[in-house]
Formats: structure tokens, C-alpha cells, sequence
């Protein structure tokens, strides 16, 4: 039987101070729970440090980590179990990518989240009506 395979988002909120202790310690930690389950992590990185909206374990901050991930279905239990048991993860949340968009996101992931404006190009006749719409709704 094969496995079902899936594009993942995982979002963690680690704990802030452990964190700022030893980044790359929780993060490898991270990473190697996906890794020990039997999934490939496309990327990994830091989303954002803030304040939390309600204390978690007396908790104020975190650090929101963001992985992107292919893992069978089947595994998905497992690494959940794994860092809930987990000192320095706060929460976790796993949501499958639907096929059509994995592309697109992991490619905005990977450019650090920067938004690129494409620019359109339009048509003479194009840019006329526009005009025309517009001044005949002033």
C-alpha cells in the first residue's frame, strides 16, 4: 500500500526565552522530530517573536516558527505526540496544503515572504475604457 503523501505547514510557538538561549538548539529539535518521522522539510524558518495573546504554561512570548514539510499522513500522529511531550514547544499546528497552491507557497516561503509585484502590461484600448469607466463614475 502506498503511503498518502502531503505538503504540510507546521507552525510552533516555542518558548521566547529558550529560544534566545540556543536558536539553533530548538529549532534542530524541531527540524529533527519532522526528519525522525519521515518527512523532508522544504523550509524552516523564523516567522516572527511577539507577545502571546494569553499566557501558555505562564508564557507571555513565543517565537512562531514556520516549516514547510512533505510526510505521510499516516506519521502526522506521531510528530503531533512528539512535541506536545516537548519542553520548549508551546503549541503546534499542522495544516495539508492543498496540491494546487504548494507551489506557489513554498516558493514565497523560500524568498523570505516578500511579496513581488508583477507589473501588468495592458493594452492601449485597455487603459482607454479604464479611463472612460472612471471619469464617467466621477
Amino acid at each position: 500500500m502506498e503511503a498518502n503523501i502531503g505538503v504540510y505547514e507546521g507552525l510552533f510557538i516555542l518558548d521566547s526565552n529558550g529560544f534566545a538561549r540556543d536558536r539553533d538548539g530548538l529549532t534542530n529539535t524541531v527540524n529533527g522530530f519532522i526528519e525522525e518521522a519521515g518527512g523532508q522539510i522544504e523550509v524552516s524558518r523564523l516567522w516572527e517573536e511577539r507577545r502571546l495573546a494569553y499566557p501558555i504554561d505562564g508564557h507571555r512570548k513565543g517565537a512562531y516558527w514556520i516549516t514547510y514539510f512533505r510526510m505521510s499522513t499516516d506519521r502526522l500522529k506521531e510528530l503531533t505526540r512528539q512535541c506536545e511531550i516537548t519542553d520548549g514547544i508551546l503549541r503546534q499546528l499542522f495544516i495539508r496544503l492543498p496540491s494546487a497552491l504548494v507551489d506557489p507557497i513554498l516558493e514565497h516561503a523560500r524568498s523570505g515572504g516578500v511579496v513581488r509585484a508583477t507589473p501588468i502590461a495592458l493594452e492601449e484600448s485597455v487603459v482607454e475604457e479604464i479611463e472612460e469607466e472612471e471619469v464617467g463614475a466621477l
